[in-house]
């Protein structure tokens, strides 16, 4: 049964940040980096500008991720860990409440592919992009468990997930016994059962929704801004079932780069999605203390001043 989106669509658009770490930094340097991220600095800028919700990364390919999971050390083994000692969520979750601002977050669905050891006790193998990849259930199942410790230790305060790299829907997840689409979402709600869920298969246009299971579509896009699906489906709230829903960069590229479009395209596109009962997130790149940068403050409070 999906997540009721009401409060999705009635914010109608928000902001994701990344937060990551390069491969091979020492964990004293990643836990000194999350140690840094200011949450209340941040809190105030998203305020500011009108934004309802916020998406940050927990990690990626790496394998440095900021928040404790003692289920993801139980099986990777790697001492020190390369989960920070800071619960960043947690305190992002404290600091972004009292301005009525959720809190969603992004994760991979494979191991981090950086990290040897991570593979190996894992039991993942890396697969290519649009080459068909192995069901790897042995994998999942310990994936299902980090994920599952997270949402048990944040509950509500999560109101939301993005799943990156679900690429093999077919060969990975669809299947009627777990590990499947259906088990992978009930470890990410098993803390919040309201918590709404996303699986993204890479960039497509027209969006997709790839599972039943999911409750909005991840809908990410890269240089090309879909026209709503004119061609493809009735322009309206859902596609197959999910709420839509829209994930574009406002840099050059992703977490970086000036402004690329001016604000009168953001906020025209952000009204034409909106117009349709859809939601639109956008990516904004931030500093090493977790801060957006000046020139994207701006165009998120142009934003926020014509849409509200």
């Amino acid at each position: 049964m999906r997540s009721n989106t009401d409060w999705f669509r009635d914010a109608g658009w928000g902001v994701f940040t990344h937060f990551l770490s390069a491969t091979g930094v020492p964990v004293d340097a990643w836990n000194e980096r999350v140690d840094r991220f200011d949450v209340d600095g941040l809190a105030r800028q998203l305020a500011s500008v009108g934004a309802r919700y916020y998406f940050i990364t927990l990690g990626q390919n790496s394998g440095h991720y900021c928040a404790p999971n003692e289920a993801y050390d139980r099986y990777v083994g790697i001492v020190p860990s390369k989960c920070s000692r800071r619960d960043l969520v947690a305190d992002l979750y404290d600091a972004l409440s009292p301005h009525g601002i959720r809190l969603l977050v992004y994760f991979p669905s494979g191991a981090p592919d950086q990290e040897p050891q991570a593979m190996e006790r894992l039991k993942w193998t890396k697969y290519d992009y649009g080459k068909p990849g192995a069901r790897m259930p042995e994998f999942q199942r310990m994936w299902e468990d980090v994920i599952r410790c997270w949402s048990l230790r944040w509950r509500r305060k999560v109101a939301g997930w993005w799943f990156d790299g679900v690429y093999h829907a077919d060969t990975m997840y669809r299947f009627p016994d777990p590990p499947n689409f259906a088990s992978f979402a009930a470890a990410a709600k098993v803390g919040n059962p309201e918590s709404i869920i996303a699986f993204n298969p890479g960039v497509t246009t027209p969006v997709i929704s790839l599972s039943e299971h999911e409750d909005y579509t991840a809908g990410e896009i890269n240089d090309t801004l879909p026209a709503y699906e004119a061609y493809n489906h009735r322009p309206g709230r859902f596609v197959d079932g999910a709420q839509y829903h829209v994930l574009a960069f406002l840099g050059e590229r992703w977490a970086a780069g000036p402004p690329r479009f001016p604000d009168e395209l953001v906020i025209g596109y952000t009204k034409h999605v909106n117009g349709h009962d859809g939601v639109l997130t956008w990516e904004v790149p931030i500093t090493e203390h977790g801060i957006i940068l000046p020139p994207f403050v701006d165009q998120l409070a142009a934003l926020g001043r014509a849409v509200g």
